[in-house]
Formats: structure tokens, C-alpha cells, sequence
């Protein structure tokens, strides 16, 4: 009977590893608590599984779990249509937030941009902005002073990133911030595609007097690489849809509070 216990080890492993490239690959990403529960073994099991599997190149870990490689995020234009109507409804209840005379920082990406577009009625405010597209719709709006952040230019994105921008962000002072992310992880963490990205958005986290992430529920439960510091210090963030229980409790433990639109 003991002989045959390695063997049957082996057999286990191999259908949990199946099952796991499966779920994978028609979800995109999966979680080390969620495959842990539905195989009934520990933490530790699955974090072994998950790195046997990236060892072997079948996919990547990432923070909180395992996803399929998607080294960077698709390019603006391709992210620009998709629910434009949540974006839009996320883009109102920021400005909710944002009084005359403030001084703003606007994340370059498609929600920010919802978020640029409802602005059109405040008045007296400075932005400031690597976004492009932000900075060429907010600069014809009266009473709105614009500073465009410099820096590489990622074609992508369509906006300044690096050092120079790092730098650039230091010499504002931010009454309020509205950050994009890549994912709302099963964890309740903001995460990012990118080291650079992350980095921005935790130097905005800790320069400005409140920050916003501003998500829409296509990114509830994804995962992607990078964790963003100072993550739990933001004020908020901002969603088009209730992301369901397990996930909003797993939020507000991190510390910022969950603002449906």
C-alpha cells in the first residue's frame, strides 16, 4: 500500500495541474485561495503546483495567483470602446468628488480619460496629466490651467512615463488623484501591468491629499504582475458595478473604501 502512495501522488498532482492550465486558459487568471478550496489541499500545495507549471513555461505567477502571459496591456485604442457606458458612469461620480479651485491628477488610460470628458462643467482648476488624449481635450476647456507631465512618450498608452515623470509629479501639490490599474485582484489589491506604471501610481498615492483608483468591472478579479505601493493608503476606489461580496470584503480589508457608480 505504501509503495503505491507516491504513485497515487503523482496521479493527484498531475489531474490538479490539468485542471489548473484549464481554468487558466478560459479564465485568463486564477487565484491561490480559489484552486486551494476547490482542490480541498493547502496554500503551500498550490503555490508547488503553480510553480512547477510556470517552471515549465505553461503559465505566469503572478501576485495572488497564476495568469496566461500578457506582458503588457492592450493599447489604448483597442481598450478605448470597451464598456465606454461603465467608464462613463465612473467618470460622473469622480467629479462628484472634485471642487473648484483643486488642483487634479489625471492617470493616463481610458477611464481617466471618461473621467477627463465629465469634467467640462468645473471651473478654476489646474490638472495635471501625462495622458495626451487628456491633456488635448482639457486644455480647450475654460477656466482649466493643463500641465503636461514629460517623459518618454509609450505609444500605447499615449502618454509620458520613466523618470522624468516620476520627477515631474514631485514638484505639484495634488488635492485629489484619479489612478488606473490593471486589475482588482481576488485579494482586494490594485496590481499593475508594469514596474513603471505601479511605481506612478504609488509616488501619486503618497504626494496627493486623496487618491481614487478608477476601475471598470471588466478588471474585478484579474490578476496581473506588479503589486502598487502604498496601495492601502489611497482613499478609494471607484467601480461601475458591485464586484460581489468576496470580493468587496477582501477590499475593504486593504483599507480603501469601495465606491460603486
Amino acid at each position: 500500500m505504501s509503495e503505491s502512495q507516491p504513485a497515487v501522488s503523482r496521479v493527484l498532482a498531475s489531474r490538479r495541474h490539468a485542471e489548473i492550465l484549464k481554468r487558466v486558459r478560459a479564465q485568463g487568471s486564477v487565484s491561490i485561495a480559489e484552486l486551494a478550496g476547490f482542490f480541498d489541499v493547502s496554500r503551500e500545495t498550490i503555490r508547488r503546483d503553480l510553480k512547477l507549471l510556470s517552471d515549465q513555461g505553461q503559465l505566469d505567477i503572478v501576485h495572488g495567483g497564476a495568469a496566461r502571459f500578457e506582458p503588457s496591456e492592450p493599447a489604448m485604442s483597442l481598450r478605448s470602446q470597451e464598456n465606454a457606458h461603465g467608464k462613463a458612469a465612473i467618470g460622473k461620480a469622480a467629479v462628484g468628488l472634485i471642487r473648484n479651485g483643486m488642483v487634479v491628477f489625471l492617470d493616463s488610460g481610458t477611464t481617466t480619460l471618461a473621467v477627463a470628458q465629465a469634467m467640462i462643467k468645473l471651473r478654476d482648476l489646474t490638472i495635471c496629466t501625462a495622458s495626451l488624449k487628456i491633456a488635448l481635450h482639457l486644455c480647450h476647456v475654460p477656466g482649466m490651467r493643463v500641465h503636461m507631465l514629460g517623459g518618454e512618450i509609450d505609444p500605447g498608452e499615449e502618454a509620458a512615463s520613466g523618470i522624468d515623470t516620476l520627477d515631474a509629479m514631485g514638484r505639484f501639490r495634488v488635492d485629489i488623484a484619479f489612478l488606473g490599474g490593471g486589475a482588482l485582484s481576488p485579494e482586494g489589491d490594485v496590481t499593475d501591468f508594469t514596474r513603471a506604471g505601479a511605481e506612478q501610481r504609488g509616488r501619486m498615492i503618497a504626494l496627493a491629499g486623496k487618491a481614487y483608483f478608477v476601475l471598470d468591472s471588466s478588471k474585478f478579479g484579474k490578476l496581473t504582475p506588479l503589486r502598487i505601493p502604498n496601495f492601502e493608503r489611497a482613499a478609494g476606489v471607484i467601480v461601475d458595478a458591485n464586484p460581489g461580496p468576496t470580493l468587496a470584503e477582501a477590499l475593504s480589508r486593504k483599507g480603501p473604501e469601495l465606491l460603486v457608480a
